[in-house]
Order: structure tokens, then C-alpha cells, then sequence
């Protein structure tokens, strides 16, 4: 089966418990779609653990990119003795206190493998997947797709265009493919089920504010079923 996530933000006990009661097997197929990082209490677990599971395809979010950002730098800093200049010290400060604590200090306790390790991921992450299920096309973004045109390909958009600017849950973006995104919690959308899945024409909306007491929600593309932690 194929599944989808969104926003794990470092719940790694939620994951754990969400791939024993969809019984993950080595032939299923599980998508990530953004924000693995930051928040929860062991981010640097849930991406070795990630890391190693060559059937968990993980979506870039902006989370995800401002901590790749922020380690690499911070390793970087580590290694050659400098000090940081103002600039980084800001962005630092500004990611730590929306979240990046937790994702920080993981990754100080790893080792030097270890630590490149985590990077080499992270640098890794897709800006968009996609998916074909039961004759269904699937596109999996963070957030949205920012200056969206019918006729231009996915791999025409920058990064920061899936990343910044939430979907129109309103809009049909493609005739035959139907669009699942994380970003904006539920529990933030109009008409949507507080701590659920919301599905809006060929939208789905699956970022179930795990990190922020609400649920881990997870989709199967084959069956429509939806699994909740």
C-alpha cells in the first residue's frame, strides 16, 4: 500500500506507533510531504530512522530547509574554528525560537558520521513527489504550488514555490491528478474536522498538528482510508 504523512515535526514516537498500526511492511510505500523536523523531542531520531527505510520518500518543507541551513552551517562553524557572523546569529536565533531547539540539539549529540549523515538526508529531500495508485495520479507537495500554470512542468518551479504559499483548497489544479499537501494544520481550515484529514475536491489537506497536541493523520492513496495516531 502507499501511504502519506505530513508534518512529523520530530514525533518519533508517533511515527513509530503510526507504522505498527498500518502494519508498514518492505512493499509499502510511505511519503513524508514536509516538515520532518523541529518542534518535537527527537527530530534527529525520526530522520536516522527515516534515513534508513529506502521506502519512506521524504518531501522538502520549510522547516526542513531552514534546520538543513542551520546545521550546515553550524557544522561548518564547528569544524573551522570561526566565529559566526551577525547574520547567521539572527537566522539562528529566529529558528530556534520558532521550533528548532529540539532539531539543534539532536544533532550537537551526533556524532561526526553521524551529523553528515543527517545532512547528506536532509539535502536529499524532493521538492515534490508523485504517486500512481489504482489509476489515480497523486502529487504531494508541502505546502502549495506558488504561480501554478496548467502547462508548466513541476520541475520548472523553484523549491520555494512548494514550500511558501499554502494551496487554494478551493481550486482544481489538474484535470486528473489530485494534490496532498501538509503546511496548514486542520485545525487552521475552514469546514475541516479539527485534527483530521480534510478533503476538498482533488485537495487533501493532512497535517493533523501532531507536534502541537492535535493527531499524526495518515491517507492511503489505494483505499482512501485514513489512519489517525
Amino acid at each position: 500500500m502507499t501511504y502519506a504523512v505530513a508534518n512529523l515535526h520530530g514525533c518519533y514516537e508517533a511515527f513509530k506507533k503510526l507504522l505498527e498500526k498500518i502494519n508498514f511492511g518492505d512493499k509499502d510505500v510511505l511519503f513524508v510531504v514536509g516538515d520532518t523536523v523541529d518542534y518535537g523531542d527527537e527530530p534527529m531520531e525520526l530522520l536516522c530512522d527515516m534515513s534508513v527505510r529506502c521506502n519512506v520518500y521524504p518531501v522538502m518543507g520549510e522547516h526542513d530547509r531552514t534546520a538543513f541551513k542551520m546545521l550546515k552551517g553550524f557544522d561548518e562553524m564547528l569544524k573551522s574554528g570561526e566565529s559566526p557572523d551577525a547574520d547567521y546569529i539572527n537566522e539562528m536565533n529566529a529558528w530556534i525560537a520558532d521550533g528548532g531547539k529540539p532539531t539543534l540539539d539532536g544533532f550537537r549529540k551526533l556524532d561526526d558520521d553521524m551529523k553528515e549523515g543527517v545532512l547528506d538526508y536532509l539535502a536529499d529531500f524532493a521538492p515534490y513527489e508523485t504517486a500512481e495508485c489504482n489509476g489515480k495520479e497523486y502529487v504531494m507537495v508541502h505546502a502549495g504550488i506558488r504561480n501554478f500554470s496548467p502547462e508548466r512542468d513541476l520541475d520548472s518551479y523553484d523549491e520555494s514555490d512548494f514550500i511558501e504559499e499554502p494551496l487554494d483548497l478551493n481550486k482544481k489544479y489538474f484535470p486528473d491528478a489530485s494534490v496532498i499537501v501538509g503546511h496548514v494544520s486542520t485545525y487552521d481550515i475552514d469546514g475541516a474536522k479539527e485534527g483530521r484529514i480534510y478533503h476538498l475536491g482533488n485537495n487533501y489537506a493532512i497535517d493533523c498538528a501532531v507536534a502541537f497536541d492535535g493527531h499524526l493523520g495518515c491517507l492511503c492513496l489505494e483505499t482512501g482510508e485514513e489512519y489517525y495516531v
